[in-house]
Order: structure tokens, then C-alpha cells, then sequence
């Protein structure tokens, strides 16, 4: 058997990934509730329908399926609502993976790998960020994430429950094929929103035009969902054969600015737009950008995506969104 248990399968990193482990010879297995996937989005194996902190449908799907490992990427993941709603982000994000490591422990399965953040790090003391620095999150959602990489450390140290832990930084792109592509409702991302405000000549809103860089604007390390994906196909092969827990950045190691952004969307797409210059948000860091060797080092990953196939590749998956709903109740439901 080779099917990998693929939670939160549907959604964005998720289908990306599950399409990824197919090319490697894997049947994903997707399980997820759809509250942020999407159906249309489990292209490349079974899809099952569960809930995360539902036990009893987890023993079911494991039971019926027996994995051989497991892609752990469901969860919350908006920052500013879970500062208005922590309960939901500990509930969902904690008690979610708690449930889902329980019964893979009872399935007998001791390799996982897990869709964690750069949030964990909170505000940073060093750019570049390494693993090692300091893990202070700022946000219920970073907190969340950090405690779930705390237990699997206790796992691995207990019951030799092994993972791969990919700290994520700015998730961005689609596939470049037009398959699958960043599909939440709301928005909260600075490409999306940016690509959206062209498509509607809408006002994209700047929070924060005085901070300590380049061009006064937050800086980002955007990294193509592709390269991200091809991270958790790595995590997978590493522990398959036998590797070590380990914690991982995803990131290219490159900073953009909002301001850059925007032009390069402005580049690409051949269109002006609007913008709203607002004050900074609270608790947003000037710049966040990851040192990614230990990555290379490990799994012998390297992004292959620049800014341009990234916003390009979201361009087109977003353009390609436009039109189908243009076509109003008659669309297509199978986006191909």
C-alpha cells in the first residue's frame, strides 16, 4: 500500500500537495471537513469527509485505508480572527491534532508530517530566521501551532512517533497548469487581494508606509505553493526512509515589499490600480524573510518558482476564477 492520509487535503496547500504526492507514486488520501477545501479540489485520489476532532470517522478512514504516513495540514488559519475567536483557533488547530495523533498512534502509524508557520516565531530578533531562534508567537493562531509542534517533539521522544515539521512563510501561486489554484473566502492574502483589486478597479488598502525598509512597506518572503507542496512530498520520502523528526523553514530566502507587489502585479497583469495607504496593523513585523538551508540540507529541497512564475501563475488561476463565474449558475462545477 502507499496511500498517504492527507488532512485538510482540499484546500489550498493541501491540493497542491496531494497532487504532488501523485506524481511521486502516492495515493493522497484527502480528509477534510470543506469549511475552507473545496470537492472540486480532490483530483488525485479518494475523497473522504471528516472533521479533524472527529475520532470515530478517523479511526473509520484510517481503518478502511491503512496509510503508511500522514500529511497533517488541516486547521485555522487566519491571524486577526484569532485574536477576536482563540477558543475556535485551539479548539480546531490543538485539540484537532491531539484527536488526529491519537488515532494514528492506535493505527499504528509513527510518520507524520505537519503544516506549522513562521508565526511561530513571533516578532523576529534576526533576519534571515533560522529554526533556532527564538519561538515567542504573538497571536493565538501562532500559539496554536507552536504547541502541536511541542507535543510532536514529546511523541517523538515517547513513543518514536517521527515528523517532519515545515514551518511555512508566505504561501503564493497556483499551479501552473491552471488545475487547482488559492481559492478562500474571505481573502486575506497580499497577492490575491492585489490581483482582486485589479480585476474589480477597487482600492487595495497599504497598512503601513513608514516602516524601517527598503521602501517603507513590510517586507515578505513569498514562496510558490508548488515548492511548498514538493517540501511535503520530500517530508514524506524522508521518513520513509527512515529519517530523523525534524523542523524545517519553507521560505526562498528573499524578501519582497508590499510596493513590490504591487508593481510586479501592475507588470504583470498590464493594468493600474488603486491604492489606500492605511496605518500599520498591530503586531506586524517589518520584515520576515527565512534562512533556508537546513531545508536543502535535509531533504535536498530548493524553491524553483521566482516572484514573476509566482504572481504570473496567480494571475492566470484568478483570471481563469473570473471567467467561470462569469458563466454564472451554468459553469462547470469540475475546474480543469
Amino acid at each position: 500500500m502507499n496511500g498517504v492520509l492527507v488532512v485538510g487535503g482540499a484546500g489550498y496547500i493541501g491540493s497542491h500537495t496531494c497532487l504532488n504526492l501523485s506524481q511521486r507514486g502516492f495515493t493522497p488520501i484527502v480528509y477534510d471537513n470543506l469549511v475552507n477545501g473545496h470537492r472540486e479540489f480532490a483530483k488525485w485520489g479518494p475523497f473522504e469527509f471528516g472533521d479533524v476532532r472527529d475520532r470515530e470517522r478517523l479511526d473509520q478512514v484510517l481503518s478502511s485505508y491503512k496509510p503508511i504516513a500522514i500529511v497533517h495540514l488541516a486547521g485555522l488559519i487566519d491571524v486577526g480572527l484569532s485574536v477576536k475567536k482563540p477558543i475556535d483557533f485551539f479548539d480546531s488547530n490543538l485539540a484537532g491534532s491531539t484527536t488526529l495523533f491519537a488515532a494514528a498512534m492506535q493505527a499504528r502509524i509513527d510518520k507524520l508530517v505537519f503544516s506549522s508557520t513562521c508565526a511561530t516565531y513571533g516578532i523576529p530578533l534576526q533576519v534571515p530566521i533560522r529554526e533556532d531562534h527564538p519561538q515567542s508567537p504573538i497571536n493565538p493562531y501562532g500559539k496554536s501551532k507552536l504547541m502541536v509542534e511541542q507535543i510532536l517533539k514529546e511523541l517523538q521522544f515517547r513513543n518514536d512517533f517521527r515528523s517532519v515539521i515545515l514551518r511555512y512563510f508566505n504561501a503564493a501561486g497556483a499551479d501552473p497548469q491552471g488545475r487547482i489554484g488559492e481559492w478562500h473566502t474571505p481573502e486575506t492574502h497580499l497577492i490575491p487581494l492585489t490581483i482582486a483589486s485589479v480585476q474589480s478597479n477597487s482600492a487595495l488598502k497599504i497598512f503601513g508606509t513608514d516602516y524601517p525598509t527598503r521602501d517603507g512597506t513590510c517586507i515578505r518572503d513569498f514562496i510558490h505553493v508548488c515548492d511548498i507542496a514538493e517540501a511535503h512530498g520530500r517530508g514524506i520520502d524522508h521518513l520513509m526512509a527512515g529519517g530523523e523528526s525534524v523542523a524545517l523553514n519553507l521560505g526562498t530566502g528573499r524578501g519582497t515589499s508590499v510596493s513590490e507587489i504591487i508593481e510586479a502585479v501592475r507588470r504583470i497583469s498590464g493594468k493600474e490600480m488603486k491604492v489606500e495607504l492605511c496605518p500599520r496593523r498591530e503586531g506586524d513585523p517589518p520584515e520576515l524573510v527565512a534562512d533556508n538551508a537546513l531545508a536543502k540540507a535535509t531533504l535536498g529541497w530548493r524553491p524553483t518558482f521566482d516572484l514573476e512564475s509566482i504572481i504570473e501563475s496567480a494571475w492566470n488561476w484568478h483570471q481563469k476564477m473570473v471567467s467561470r463565474l462569469s458563466l454564472g449558475p451554468e459553469a462547470p462545477n469540475e475546474l480543469t
